[in-house]
């Protein structure tokens, strides 16, 4: 489950192909019908390994209830980014061993962009009052739904119960508390949790880093210095120890779990986790508090299901994805496999309100979530980001700087496509 979780969440991508080859794309379709009626043959679906059991679930799930469709899985590697090297081999070479894709979220806009995914606004506008609203946001490129969320994924602050009483309202708050006691303690090695820890900062005091049309960098922007030097100013003043520049998921957690840290990010993962370890009676969990003034935002994670231009079976395709990502099983995913549900009335269900005490603040820590740039190249975007904060972490170089050297690095990888 741990692995799983941590793959949803975080969405490592290897680098993202460049518009203009010429063995990418094909052309985009209308998405078939998503009736059941119209549902026969077989389905592959390609997605990362069923480390947790929820991929086999779902197909158990659906072909009981259309058994006329027999639905393969296809399992991919664990790492994402292998995930994404091998679907976009298949997808280059216009295979249709897959007709369902499991994306991680940020894939979207390239996949799309390259004609690789069929158009699925007709399913999503058919139920999309079903779905938490920021989730369709990781499906959309262009104006278009090019995929329907099936789980998704928010952070928490941990806190320990035994040093301070809830989580501070503000992000300048909790640094205080935390230089007082035993520190906050995130994701802040050079890698895609770095791009997301900087970017809850960034979103909630008010800054972007592409403009609206996705054509522009305005990361080196008065937002972006303000919230990239907080984060340097957190290791200044004792706030956030200096080992955090190599942590991942799992270092945080085990440094939270050893009584290293009174604060924590992390993913949901971490709580169950949490809960066997010897602080079980001592943290709970909360969401997010505000920077600067803005709003509180988290940043989504997650698969979405697309349907490939090359499948042959577009029809069985549509209808396993509405079932897939319909109430029977989301609701059975969260309960037996911890997977967070993108739909909203899960969450509400009492059984899992019974077995998830979190599951109201994951809820809203969802409902805050905003998208990490939606971008056909958005991995060297990603890249761009945690190479230039982990160097102003690093006291390699100051804000500003590393900004300006983000913004350029940007714009040229937006030239490429």
């Amino acid at each position: 489950m741990r692995k799983w979780l941590c793959l949803v969440a975080l969405g490592f991508v290897a680098a993202a192909g460049c518009g203009g080859d010429d063995d990418s794309g094909g052309e985009a379709k209308k998405a078939p019908s998503a009736n059941p009626e119209n549902a026969k043959g077989n389905v592959s679906w390609c997605i990362g390994k069923d480390t947790s059991g929820a991929y086999g679930t779902a197909i158990k799930l659906f072909q009981k209830a259309n058994p006329k469709v027999k639905v393969k899985l296809v399992e991919l590697p664990e790492s994402a980014d292998e995930q994404r090297a091998q679907l976009v081999q298949r997808l280059r070479a216009k295979s249709d061993e897959c007709d369902v894709l499991g994306m991680d979220v940020v894939w979207t806009a390239e996949f799309a962009a390259q004609g690789w995914l069929q158009d699925t606004t007709s399913i999503i506008d058919q139920r999309k009052d079903d779905f938490i609203p920021s989730t369709l946001d990781t499906a959309k490129y262009e104006d278009k739904y090019w995929a329907v969320p099936y789980h998704t994924n928010a952070g928490f602050i941990y806190f320990r119960t035994d040093q301070v009483d809830k989580v501070p309202t503000s992000w300048e708050d909790l640094y205080s508390e935390a230089s007082k006691d035993k520190g906050f303690v995130y994701q802040g090695f050079s890698y895609e949790g770095l791009t997301v820890n900087f970017l809850e900062l960034l979103y909630s005091g008010g800054g972007k880093v592409l403009s609206d049309d996705g054509k522009s960098v305005e990361v080196d922007s008065s937002e972006g210095e303000k919230a990239l030097q907080f984060m340097v100013d957190g290791f200044k003043n004792g706030a956030v120890p200096k080992a955090v520049t190599t942590y991942k998921e799992e270092e945080s957690r085990r440094a939270f779990e050893a009584g290293n840290a009174t604060f924590m990010r992390n993913w949901p993962y971490a709580y169950s986790l949490g809960k066997e370890s010897k602080i079980a009676s001592t943290f709970d969990v909360g969401n997010f508090p505000s920077f600067g003034g803005g709003q509180a935002a988290s940043v989504l994670g997650g698969i979405n299901l697309a349907i490939s231009s090359y499948s042959k079976n577009p029809d069985a395709a549509a209808a396993f994805i509405t079932y897939a990502t319909g109430p029977e099983v989301q609701k059975t995913n969260f309960l037996e496999s911890s997977a967070p549900p993108a739909t909203a009335a899960a969450y509400d269900d009492p059984e899992v309100q019974k077995k998830y005490a979190f599951a109201s603040d994951l809820k809203k820590a969802i409902e805050q979530g905003q998208s990490r740039p939606v971008s056909p190249v958005y991995t060297q975007i990603s890249e761009a980001i945690y190479t230039n904060v982990h160097d102003a972490l690093q006291g390699k170089t100051d804000a500003k700087g590393a900004l300006g050297k983000m913004k350029d690095q940007i714009e040229k990888a937006l030239e490429t496509f």
